[in-house]
């Protein structure tokens, strides 16, 4: 894990965010030597569907059918 200064970390925050996001890998932030805080990535939520909690939507939700399905689709409607 990567250890910067305070200073530093105010000076290239966006840096840092890129970096976590880009690395996965945390970063512990330090102030006269001792650390105080870590930045890490977050944790991915789940999409979630009105007001129905337990539905779970895929990340996948609006990508394109299949051409098989797509083509069963256009069929039943014909």
């Amino acid at each position: 894990m990567r250890t910067i200064t305070s200073t530093e970390a105010k000076a290239k925050l966006s840096a840092l965010l890129a970096e976590v996001e880009r690395t996965g890998t945390a970063i512990t932030i330090t102030s006269h030597g001792r650390p105080v805080a870590v930045i890490s990535p977050a944790a991915p939520q789940s999409r979630k569907f009105g007001q129905l909690p337990g539905l779970e939507i895929p990340d996948d939700f609006d990508a394109p059918l299949p051409e098989e399905e797509l083509q069963a689709w256009e069929a039943a409607g014909a």
